[in-house]
């Protein structure tokens, strides 16, 4: 696997993508501006919203039992697992149990977090993504790089030539002529398919209820047409009540996409029953840890706040210019900064805390307002008492705090970065603070000390 530096010149030489990036997250970030000024008294709602999740967390052990009771209440079969092989072998046992050849699948991260597209496909199930951009992402063999819009980094044109090239179809960039090819494609898959695969954007404790909301009819479609269904759910995705699940609705939307509402909100509860003639015949709950509990018994739990908007990476200044690829997870941005080192370990993913300017707007537009940059720091002292620091971070710190330690050693090293560095905004810097300047310019130090225009 490429390092994380690696990752980012890779993203770099594409610089028509990080283009598309950039227009795609400012349009997303402007649009929730506008969405959540159309809420009344927005901060009272993301006040009671953060409320809402801190109490289900704290709380989480009793609201999952309740959950898990209300579900199979529901004639819905509860499965938990441990970790990403535990989903994996639950969800193979599913599928050889009821002969499944053919599963869709409606968008979902921990779907992807936890592989089961290949696990399926090892044991012969062919699995189709039907949400657009993830089906896009298939056909091009690509994964996705934003929590909602797993393709953002595409331009319609290339769109235009994966459909050629996979679909035997004459080219096209219009994007309504490439709606109507992915659905006259998928429209028969949904119609065969003996298992839908969801995930699940909140479930509800008191009623065992799962909602799923999604732009596109697709989340239905995978949801009843097919005999079986099964359910993936990180386990903090709950909410005790349908009343709290309101409040999260009203600020979900808004957040991701500026919209009031998404398209489709769908909630289900349990298979169908004797006397309705549509719906699956199996439903099938899997409540994932994987990582989970280990940050909730830690100083890490606010980050399953969380309800996966994706604001935070519209927001962030550092994701708007290396893209979701360069972080080398499943989950980008702020966030996923915070959780991949928590699900993956540190050692795989303790570059990522690093990728921030901690300047904030990743908490501004989050409406739990997670403290993200509290969480980032902490994971960077984590790396750091892990041994994880560079050699030359280490060595650069070890200096300051012996020129710090000594007053006439400090003294001079502010007057040589005076002389050297003073005076004007250096748009350049040699290597290796070339990397810092790319981007930014940086400040010039004074060339008369502090201490001396007191004298």
């Amino acid at each position: 696997m490429l390092s994380f530096s690696e990752r980012i010149e890779a993203a770099q030489a594409n610089p028509e993508r990080i283009a598309a990036i950039q227009r795609a997250a400012m349009r997303f970030y402007n649009h929730r501006q506008e969405g959540i000024t159309s809420l009344p008294d927005a901060d009272a709602a993301r006040d009671l919203a953060r409320k809402i999740r801190a109490h289900t967390i704290a709380h989480l052990d009793e609201y999952l039992l309740q959950l898990e009771a209300a579900a199979q209440a529901n004639g819905t079969q509860v499965h938990w697992a441990r970790d990403a092989a535990a989903a994996q072998n639950t969800i193979r046992a599913i599928a050889a149990q009821n002969n499944v050849r053919l599963a869709v699948k409606s968008k979902s991260m921990v779907s992807e977090e936890v592989g089961v597209n290949h696990a399926l496909q090892a044991d012969g199930v062919q699995v189709v993504e039907t949400d657009l951009g993830e089906y896009i992402a298939q056909l091009s063999g690509d994964t996705p790089s934003h929590i909602i819009a797993p393709v953002l980094h595409l331009t319609r044109q290339e769109v235009g030539y994966i459909f050629q090239d996979n679909l035997g179809v004459s080219y096209t960039d219009d994007p309504l002529k490439l709606n109507d090819i992915a659905r006259q494609t998928l429209r028969q898959l949904f119609l065969r398919a003996d298992m839908g695969i969801s995930g699940c954007n909140f479930a509800v404790a008191e009623t065992g209820t799962t909602c799923i909301v999604t732009n596109e009819g697709n989340g239905r479609m995978v949801t009843t047409l097919p005999r079986i269904h099964v359910v993936l759910m990180g386990m903090e995705r709950l909410v005790p009540t349908p009343d709290d699940l309101a409040v999260m609705l009203q600020l979900l939307a808004r957040s991701a996409t500026g919209q009031k509402m998404s398209v489709y909100t769908s909630l289900t509860s349990g298979p169908r029953r004797p006397d309705e003639p549509h719906g699956p015949e199996q439903v099938h709950l899997i409540i994932l840890d994987n990582g989970r509990s280990q940050a909730l018994a830690g100083e890490m739990a606010e980050i399953l706040y969380c309800i996966r908007c994706g604001a935070c990476l519209n927001a962030c200044p550092v994701y708007r210019v290396i893209g979701g690829h360069a972080y080398g997870s499943v989950y980008s941005g702020p966030v996923g900064a915070v959780v991949s080192p928590i699900l993956g370990g540190m050692a795989a993913h303790g570059d990522l805390p690093h990728a921030s300017t901690l300047c904030g707007a990743c908490q501004e537009v989050c409406p739990v307002r997670i403290d993200l940059p509290k969480l980032l720091l902490r994971l960077r002292r984590q790396g750091v008492e892990a041994g994880q620091t560079p050699l030359w971070l280490r060595m650069g710190m070890n200096g300051f705090a012996a020129a710090a330690a000594r007053p006439t050693l400090f003294a001079l090293a502010q007057k040589v970065a005076g002389l050297l560095l003073g005076g004007t905004w250096k748009t350049t810097l040699p290597a290796p603070a070339a990397g810092w300047t790319q981007f930014r310019h940086f400040p010039p130090f004074d060339r008369q000390r502090f201490q001396d225009r007191e004298r």
